[in-house]
């Protein structure tokens, strides 16, 4: 894991938001791993709704350092539970300039419409220094570097994880790039 002030955060915010170890950008390449199962479902939000609406998901402008994030991953894999939408986690901080840049493509129409298909939970990670625990049951940070994402399925296991740091340049990937990821993993 990754310390605040420590030798890897500063790589990463040198070398803008992406990973510090230079992972490749390489969109077919996400990677796989267990993550801990839901408990009894609750009911379904809405995606990509105000934070101040929903636990489940955070405000699509940016990425509130001041939510219960576990809490919000846990609400959205009951939805996901029940519903059988798979959740989407991305990881990263507003100080980040790729972190706002792929912010402002989930509010793309396209994008948007392709959203709708996950319960969308946005985890603030600070300098490094907040949920870091969290972000390690979904992915690597410190080969991902930010924004980092996840899919997990109805049953709580991660589908896919950007460990190759694949949204670490998100400032210049056009939309439809990332629409072909969120179209993959849906």
């Amino acid at each position: 894991m990754l310390a605040a002030g420590g030798a890897a955060a500063v790589t990463l915010l040198l070398a803008g938001c992406g990973a510090s170890d230079g992972a490749s950008s390489d969109a077919s390449a996400p990677t796989t791993k267990p993550a801990a199962t839901s408990s009894t479902p609750t009911a379904t939000t809405p995606t990509m709704a105000p934070a101040a609406t929903t636990p489940a998901t955070a405000s699509p402008e940016g990425y509130d350092p001041t939510r219960d994030a576990a809490a919000d991953v846990t609400a959205a894999e009951h939805a996901s539970a029940k519903d059988g939408r798979p959740v989407l986690i991305d990881f990263g901080a507003d100080w980040c300039p790729d972190c706002v840049v792929l912010g402002r493509t989930f509010t793309e129409p396209a994008t948007a419409a392709l959203l709708a298909k996950y319960h969308v939970v946005r985890v603030d990670v600070g300098q490094f220094d907040h949920n870091l625990s969290l972000a390690a049951r979904y992915v690597d940070l410190d080969s991902s570097g930010i924004p980092a994402l996840a899919v997990v399925d109805r049953h709580g296991t991660t589908e896919t994880a950007t460990n190759q740091g694949q949204f670490s340049n998100a400032r210049s990937m056009p939309e439809s790039q990332v629409d072909a990821f969120l179209k993959t993993w849906a």
